[in-house]
């Protein structure tokens, strides 16, 4: 009898710290929730993508003709080839590799897989985007993904000269919506653009 009451006892006590255990757990996690918000990071948005390349000049060619980006000057303190592009709100810096191994992906350049490593822009218009694709001759694969909602995700997948591949997408048809309590989504209110300098284009 003694060892059946011990035993109940031991079932409480540990049904009450698991209890215990979960309340504070939950308590934690609201606490850094709010102290989050209270002091949130002070990051404000994606500033620029870093390739090494094989080739500064072709890869200028390519994200300047392909995907519309501008040359613009890079700090004179730099002493190493390379170049910076500006637009849509980011910046792709290009480095000139040293070592034809370094950095600058191997193997089949031509290879397309959408699970591999890449950067993804968002895009208005899949169709006249795919039509730029084919007026330049680059290879390209092309995916829709149909979800359970009846949205549709268009994907464009091509390689740089080097073999790092870029998706264009309509994905901000999708809703952005958090999977978990901890953490608050903040979105960028344009203060993350530079100073721009008109070089007296309209």
């Amino acid at each position: 009898m003694e060892k059946e009451i011990a035993d109940r006892k031991a079932t409480v006590d540990n049904e009450v710290q698991e209890k215990n255990d979960g309340e504070s757990e939950e308590i934690t996690e609201r606490e850094s929730t709010r102290k989050e918000e209270e002091h949130p990071l002070p990051l404000m948005a994606l500033n620029h993508v870093s390739r090494v390349c094989s080739s500064v000049k072709d890869s200028v060619d390519f994200y300047t003709k392909v995907l519309g980006f501008v040359l613009i000057e890079r700090p004179q303190s730099f002493d190493f080839e390379g170049a910076w592009l500006f637009n849509y709100g980011v910046g792709i810096h290009l480095m000139q590799s040293e070592d034809e191994d370094n950095g600058v992906r191997q193997g089949d350049k031509d290879h397309l897989d959408p699970l591999d490593n890449h950067i993804s822009f968002q895009c208005e218009d899949m169709e006249a985007m795919e039509e730029r694709l084919k007026e330049l001759g680059v290879k390209y694969m092309r995916r829709t993904l149909d979800e359970e909602n009846g949205e549709s995700i268009e994907q464009l997948f091509f390689n740089d000269p080097d073999g790092f591949m870029i998706e264009i997408c309509n994905c901000e048809n999708l809703k952005v919506v958090p999977a978990g309590s901890s953490g608050r989504i903040r979105l960028p209110a344009g203060r993350h653009n530079p100073p721009l300098e008109s070089n007296g284009q309209k």
